[in-house]
């Protein structure tokens, strides 16, 4: 069976260690690969290079484009080892946990928690973070890479809020389950989100609040990639999604939340990956003099018009 095309995939920004990383984690996750690397010349981060992967069936983007953001915990990738799927799910965990530990920082112990036989979160070498689960083999199967996005700070008690605000903008969205904080959790507020999952274009999200005393927030190490059919598709999620607009360039954009977006026509991807150097250094100079892009002019760029 086709696997169905992933319309948002995480993108993740290194300084120069992106092929680095995407290697380390295909070495380290079942069924997963890097697919492409895209050199991008004179960029303003000066030659970078674009990666594509696959990481446990998920797709992935990584960009080497210098040390201006850094990973921190507001986004992490959830990964659910899944007894009914994986015969050897709990060796399997013990296994990643132990290759993601190296160099890492250890941010929630791996243990046994009410919620899991086996769960812990941790920080990698290159600061990217993830949670391990050994998830529940009764529940339903939901898919073994999940972007988490946590709400600190000013956000935090606007989880329910953002999930409620996607799904009005993203078509195929449904809410999964939802878990309120109890009374008596402090410093969290009874009734924010302890834990919600839902999907926005058949692709499961997670989603916390988090009142504790965090010293950071969402940034543009980690934002999402959307892709685009049309240039009305692109049109109506920049302007549903846009909320800053000193940060609206070369297709990126923050939300209201913080959360940062990249609008991108599906074919600049296929440009960016079968195009000529030439080409591919056309698409590229004319997409940085773009803030919302526009799909007619990258298809002139491509074509030399």
């Amino acid at each position: 069976m086709a696997k169905p095309t992933q319309n948002i995939v995480p993108h993740l920004w290194y300084d120069k260690e992106a092929e680095e990383a995407a290697a380390f984690y295909a070495s380290i996750f079942p069924d997963s690969r890097i697919t492409s690397i895209t050199p991008l010349d004179d960029t303003p981060s000066g030659d970078s290079h674009m990666v594509s992967m696959e990481l446990w069936g998920q797709e992935f983007l990584a960009i080497n484009a210098g040390p201006y953001f850094k990973f921190n915990p507001s986004v992490s990738f959830m990964v659910n080892f899944d007894p009914a799927r994986e015969q050897d799910a709990s060796e399997k965990i013990n296994e990643v946990w132990s290759k993601l530990s190296e160099g890492g920082t250890v941010l929630m112990p791996f243990d046994k928690y009410p919620f899991s036989e086996k769960y812990g979160w941790i920080q990698d070498k290159y600061g990217l973070s993830w949670q391990l689960i050994l998830t529940n083999p009764e529940g339903e199967e939901r898919p073994a890479i999940i972007p988490s996005l946590m709400f600190v700070g000013d956000t935090c008690g606007k989880a329910e809020e953002a999930i409620n605000f996607y799904s009005s903008v993203f078509k195929n969205a449904k809410k999964g389950q939802i878990v309120h904080y109890p009374k008596g959790m402090k410093p969290d507020k009874e009734g924010t989100v302890m834990f919600a999952d839902f999907i926005l274009e058949n692709q499961w999200f997670t989603a916390m609040d988090s009142a504790r005393d965090h010293q950071f927030s969402f940034s543009e190490a980690i934002s999402l990639t959307v892709y685009c059919e049309t240039q009305e598709d692109i049109d109506h999620y920049w302007d549903k999604l846009s909320e800053v607009p000193e940060s609206e360039q070369c297709g990126w954009l923050k939300d209201k939340y913080g959360m940062s977006w990249q609008i991108v026509p599906r074919e600049k991807d296929e440009m960016m990956k079968n195009g000529t150097p030439e080409q591919i250094a056309r698409v590229t100079q004319a997409t940085l003099k773009m803030k919302k892009l526009n799909l007619a002019e990258l298809q002139k760029a491509y074509k030399g018009e």
